[in-house]
């Protein structure tokens, strides 16, 4: 399967960034997209809403329904995947996309950010999978997908930020047990994470030197193109894998040149967050530390 035509997939956190992007990526094949996310009022700083995804998505031949959800609510999260169920006729993919992110050391974090945090990634990770589950195991080729790092336990991606890596990781650990549980009943459970930061305004705005560090990121469309890679390929056989996106889209989609998703043509690129040593990348592609 090479096309996401007609599949029905539920995304969290797709009004901006890299889940709208990998949404318009769906959209071209002519996917129906459930846009799970907060906004629905314009951002002072963060550009977009579910109502402006929703327009993009149907520009690119999708169609799109835009739901307001918050993660952490289970009332939320259920009404959204039964709308979606009902306005599509089923369920195809759930992509866990949300995400919130404090990188502060732990005498600087309040438990308010630790909550919100740990609530929205490793809980609405969790609990936005529970419940898609259901119809997820009546799809034809089901997939989830959850945009986390690998599960490489080193203490220095701990030591600056406690917090985050704690609950960044901990969406990761949704994947390594649910691709074990959900193995029998065929849905597949993947995780991919961005070799070099992604230019988005989370990025720009969000961390400290943001604005520096785009000149040193990829494109979203990398991401996009990795996500697509994943969520065509059969999920009996392809589950439980922690995908680096230049790596499976050398390996998997045959790409060898990814100077298309450089932000600056000749910039030094950084390495993510995350990012195991021994994630070997494609040829010719080289990063450096931030």
């Amino acid at each position: 399967m090479s096309s996401l035509k007609d599949k029905v997939i539920f995304i969290t956190g797709a009004s901006r960034g890299i889940g709208l992007e990998i949404a318009k990526r769906a959209a071209r094949d002519g996917a129906c997209i459930a846009i799970a996310a907060k906004t629905a009022e314009p951002h002072r700083y963060l550009p977009g809403t579910i109502y402006t995804a929703a327009e993009e998505i149907e520009a690119l031949g999708g169609r799109a329904l835009p739901l307001v959800v918050d993660v952490r609510s289970e009332e939320s999260v259920a009404a959204a995947v039964e709308k979606t169920v009902a306005t599509f006729g089923g369920l195809d993919i759930c992509i866990n996309n949300a995400s919130a992110i404090n990188l502060v050391d732990t005498e600087s974090v309040s438990m308010k950010s630790w909550d919100l945090m740990n609530q929205v990634n490793a809980r609405g990770t969790f609990l936005t999978s529970k419940l898609c589950l259901p119809h997820l195991q009546r799809a034809a080729n089901p997939h989830v997908l959850t945009l986390s790092p690998p599960l490489d336990m080193q203490a220095k991606w701990f030591a600056r930020h406690v917090a985050y890596s704690m609950a960044k990781f901990g969406m990761s650990m949704v994947v390594l047990g649910m691709a074990a549980e959900f193995k029998r009943a065929g849905v597949a459970f993947n995780a991919l994470w961005p070799r070099t930061p992604i230019a988005t305004a989370a990025i720009e705005f969000g961390i400290e030197g943001g604005k520096a560090l785009i000149a040193r990121s990829r494109k979203p469309e990398i991401m996009a193109d990795a996500a697509h890679c994943i969520l065509t390929q059969p999920a009996a056989s392809f589950s439980g894998n922690f995908c680096i996106d230049d790596t499976l889209l050398y390996e998997l989609g045959g790409v060898t040149d990814f100077e298309p998703y450089r932000c600056v043509a000749g910039s030094d690129l950084a390495t993510d967050f995350f990012v195991p040593d021994d994630a070997t990348p494609p040829p010719g592609v080289h990063t450096t530390a931030f």
